[in-house]
């Protein structure tokens, strides 16, 4: 797959197959893990393992046998779906949700005695069956925490006519659970400010400063986005007072997870899911990839944000320096870099009425070409994707974020291109999280236009970007 041009090159990915949620992260020691949902045997959802990748600095990793795989005849004879991973008074422990045709979902759990790197199964499920008076579309996916001594799990859920919920679970050993009720439960008929879905996906529950923050990924026979949700935690419930698109990428940024490491920071990783057909899968013989690793941060607007660690600067290697310069009404500036692997930093005065855009990955006749526009009088940062692709089979469709630029605030853009994959941070406190497929080999290009009004161009720096393998 070396020549595979749609593959990224420094995102984390299996050699091969089905890759989806991120599952366990935790630092043990001085090693990160990344676990994740796997299919060993091809590009599709199915018999999913758990896989594994170890590394000490959250860029380079290396692959680690399988963790889990289904036992046949046991709870997760069909699956082992996604979990968590947690520091039992040192004990390396995984609680995952075992998974058996047609729909039988069960929190299980598992150790390990040498460094994370084979692992024993608790017997029997930790959960035998989900609370019976609660008519559920889901019972799948953890978070778990010890508090006062006590360990709490969250499971992600759904009430059928009433919208997604996490139920809250209690134990004193992470063998025997108590449910204590839902922790939330959403409305599926409020659409403001955002649509919050019929069941709630991989949460992951935790404190950030003095703000209880809860993620989940909305999830209605196909997966939607992930939200955050900010509020106040109190005798086993969750008041949210905001709540809001953690990315605006939609589909391509879901299933999140985190860890706290030792530094204190909070890293998260998720899956961004393909944007074609199975078709091109199948043939491509691989789905999946993460994103950067970022660091969980409140920005200064009160919401929730995700940006790249400092520690992605070790893959820059030649730097372009791009001069100031305003580019005119009806305007094309092209910038002097071609690339598939670059970051992309660019300071914009876009006008006070009208649009500024910059185009990607294009190619010189702007038949290929993905453009990001920003509406000054709307307040929206655009990821336009109608003609990211001359393929016939891949997503067409344009993402929005909500951007409000004060008075003389420069729209700053941080870009990340890594083969299928664009990465986009603005003013660290939006992202949007996309795949492209640019079939043409010289759509390689960025420029900057001008629409009605002129763009000033206050500086910019482009470099490109090792591999990490």
């Amino acid at each position: 797959m070396a020549g595979d041009q749609q593959r990224p090159r420094y995102h984390f990915l299996p050699p091969a197959n089905w890759m989806n949620d991120p599952n366990g992260l935790i630092q043990w020691e001085d090693t990160f893990h990344l676990f994740y949902q796997y299919n060993p045997t091809g590009a599709y959802h199915r018999q999913i393992h758990w896989g594994h990748a170890t590394s000490h600095d959250l860029i380079h990793w290396q692959h680690q046998p399988l963790a889990l795989s289904p036992t046949p005849g046991g709870a997760d004879a069909d699956g082992c779906w996604s979990g968590c991973a947690v520091d039992d008074h040192g004990t390396p422990t995984l609680i995952y949700t075992g998974f058996r045709l047609p729909e039988v979902q069960q929190p299980c759990l598992a150790v390990s005695h040498d460094s994370l790197q084979t692992w024993q199964k608790w017997p029997e499920p930790i959960i035998a069956a989900p609370p019976p008076e609660l008519d559920l579309l889901g019972f799948r996916d953890h978070t778990v925490w010890q508090e006062q001594g006590v360990w709490h799990m969250l499971i992600g859920s759904g009430i059928r006519g009433q919208g997604g919920t996490v139920l809250l679970y209690r134990s004193p050993d992470l063998r025997h659970w108590e449910y204590a009720g839902p922790l939330l439960i959403g409305d599926a008929g409020q659409f403001d400010p955002v649509w919050t879905g019929l069941l709630w996906e991989c949460p992951d529950f935790f404190a950030l400063g003095d703000q209880q923050v809860l993620v989940c990924s909305a999830w209605d026979q196909r997966p939607y986005y992930t939200i955050a949700m900010i509020g106040a935690y109190r005798d086993g419930r969750f008041v949210p007072h905001t709540t809001h698109k953690l990315d605006y990428g939609d589909a391509h940024f879901y299933a999140p997870q985190t860890m706290p490491i030792r530094d204190g920071r909070r890293i998260m990783f998720a899956w961004s899911m393909e944007g074609r057909s199975e078709e091109s899968i199948a043939a491509a013989g691989w789905a999946g990839v993460m994103t950067l690793p970022r660091e969980v941060k409140i920005a200064g607007d009160g919401q929730i944000v995700t940006l790249p660690v400092n520690e992605v600067q070790q893959l820059r290697q030649h730097e372009i320096v791009v001069p100031a310069t305003r580019v005119m009404p009806h305007d094309v500036h092209w910038l002097p870099v071609h690339g598939a692997q670059l970051e992309v930093e660019l300071i914009l005065r876009p006008p006070r009425h009208g649009t500024c855009t910059v185009m990607l990955r294009a190619s010189p006749d702007g038949s290929e070409v993905t453009v990001l526009r920003y509406n000054s009088q709307t307040a929206t940062l655009t990821l336009d994707r109608r003609r990211s692709s001359l393929a016939g089979d891949v997503w067409r469709d344009a993402h929005h974020a909500p951007l409000a630029l004060h008075n003389d605030e420069p729209l700053a853009l941080r870009i990340f291109l890594d083969a299928s994959l664009i990465e986009v941070f603005a003013n660290e406190c939006r992202s949007i999280t996309s795949r492209i497929y640019p079939t043409r080999p010289d759509s390689m290009g960025i420029a900057i236009c001008a629409d009605e009004a002129a763009v000033d161009l206050l500086a910019g720096r482009v470099w490109e970007m090792a591999g990490i393998w």
